[in-house]
């Protein structure tokens, strides 16, 4: 395997992370060696990723977490706190980093997303290609 893949994976909503941590992992599996590093929810996870990303071990790294609506205004704030965590570290690192975290507003809407592991796992080796040939 020619590729080392870091995820992230939060453990709130830990059934459906579950299911797309495997997802990702059998999209990776005959070409990268995945790394995985559970973090308590999905607000934890762009500093994990800058950290990992800093670290300069991986070729990519790949987000996984669901953040489901609640009756409360805490989704839309931790929503938001991913999404331009994540973001904000993918521009300031030079290691290729997608965006895996649902934002689903029911835990059915969320199991119907579970596959979405594979799919951004395939965005990753898609971008670290293209990362390669634009350097």
């Amino acid at each position: 395997m020619s590729l080392k893949i870091a995820v992230v994976v939060s453990e709130f909503n830990k059934e459906i992370t579950q299911e797309m941590l495997k997802a990702a992992q059998e999209q990776l599996r005959d070409v990268a060696e995945t790394e995985v590093f559970w973090v308590p929810g999905a607000f934890e996870i762009p500093a994990t990723v800058k950290r990992l990303a800093l670290s300069g071990r991986y070729d990519g790294i790949l987000p996984l977490g669901c953040v489901l609506r609640g009756e409360t205004a805490h989704f839309e704030h931790i929503a938001r706190a991913v999404t331009d965590g994540l973001m904000r570290v993918s521009l300031e690192c030079d290691t290729p980093i997608v965006f895996g975290v649902l934002t689903p507003y029911t835990e059915e809407q969320a199991w119907a997303r579970v596959y979405k592991g594979a799919e951004v796992a395939k965005s990753l080796l898609e971008l670290i290609a293209l990362r390669k040939k634009l350097s």
